[in-house]
């Protein structure tokens, strides 16, 4: 009996990461600090992420940090195979660079390369990213879709937000001494849970 339930909680510790739930635990710093999902036969998940590459988040190395907790998120998904779709806000407008397919390593030399510059063209990606989630609801109606946001919020006017309908976490990666906090207004306004990267 007390074996059965040792090998229900093992299996519990090496299932599927919960990463909202997570990081609304502050970043990760060791393995005991994960949460996980129990492993079951249900649909397959789709993890959006959003990255908010613009000029100002060169600053105190906030993209670079945020960098690091990206490489273990995709890390995890290849292990975990689920399917990503990634869209990036910097310079003129968004940019995809994976929709809907599985994990594969090769995020990881896209993610060395990533570099910040131009202006934030987030609220774009925002509302391309609603758009893109409602189609593929539709053609994957059992399909759990996540979503994160890592921005520092430094957008001039947040108003007229996208109705995302997508359980998720924004990861504020605004630093330095003089913060604008936008960053959690933006995850009142699209209903997302926030944490800030350097929280505990």
């Amino acid at each position: 009996m007390d074996s059965g339930r040792q090998g229900k909680a093992r299996s519990a510790r090496q299932g599927l990461i919960d990463w909202p739930g997570t990081l609304r635990g502050g970043r990760p710093q060791s393995r005991e600090d994960l949460r996980f999902h129990l492993r079951s036969r249900s649909a397959h998940e789709l993890w959006l992420v959003i990255v908010d590459a613009s000029a100002s988040t060169r600053r105190h190395r906030a993209l670079s940090d945020a960098k690091g907790v990206l490489a273990q998120l995709f890390e995890d998904a290849y292990r975990q195979r689920a399917r990503m779709a990634l869209l990036t806000a910097s310079g003129a407008s968004p940019k995809w660079q994976v929709q809907g397919l599985k994990a594969a390593k090769t995020l990881a030399g896209w993610l060395e390369q990533l570099g910040a510059g131009g202006g934030t063209p987030l609220l774009a990606a925002l509302a391309e990213a609603g758009e893109w989630l409602a189609v593929r609801r539709k053609r994957y109606p059992a399909e759990q879709q996540r979503l994160l946001v890592m921005t520092d919020g430094r957008l001039k006017d947040i108003s007229g937000l996208p109705l995302l309908a997508c359980a998720g976490l924004l990861v504020d990666i605004e630093r330095g001494p003089i913060r604008l906090g936008r960053a959690k207004e933006l995850a009142v306004g699209l209903q997302l849970e926030y944490r800030h990267i350097d929280d505990r």
